[in-house]
């Protein structure tokens, strides 16, 4: 199993991406990019880490991908698991495009990183990160 990372383009927050899914896909989740990934057979079941303010922040569950045609031409649609999954934030350059991301270089779930049975506040977090604590 593969991931894959990917800038979320005009996003300041993990809120920001919901509502803009929610606004063109209603219900479902998805990623248009222009082409199809070459290892998308070992994609199906990774997920599609997205980095925000140059750090991986959020993951959702990669279900299928092909190829779909829109105004703009044909595009390879990756369908996603809706609502994102916040992850324990890496600093992590912006690209253009995709990237492969190797299970071992992904991230941990906050939830499954955080110390304690609860996780912070999401003010005190999104302050840690401004800061660069965590």
């Amino acid at each position: 199993m593969l991931h894959l990372t990917k800038v979320a383009a005009g996003c300041r927050d993990v809120e920001t991406l919901v509502a803009r899914q929610r606004e063109y896909w209603g219900d479902e989740a998805a990623s248009l990019t222009r082409f199809s990934p070459k290892r998308a057979d070992e994609l199906i079941g990774g997920s599609l880490y997205w980095i925000i303010g140059h750090r991986l922040v959020a993951r959702q569950r990669i279900l299928a991908i092909g190829m779909v045609e829109t105004p703009w031409g044909a595009k390879c649609r990756i369908a996603l698991q809706p609502g994102p999954v916040a992850v324990q934030p890496v600093p992590c350059r912006a690209h253009q495009g995709w990237r492969y991301l190797n299970p071992a270089d992904a991230p941990p779930d906050l939830a499954d990183a955080a110390s304690g049975s609860e996780a912070l506040p999401v003010g005190m977090l999104r302050e840690l990160q401004s800061l660069w604590l965590i």
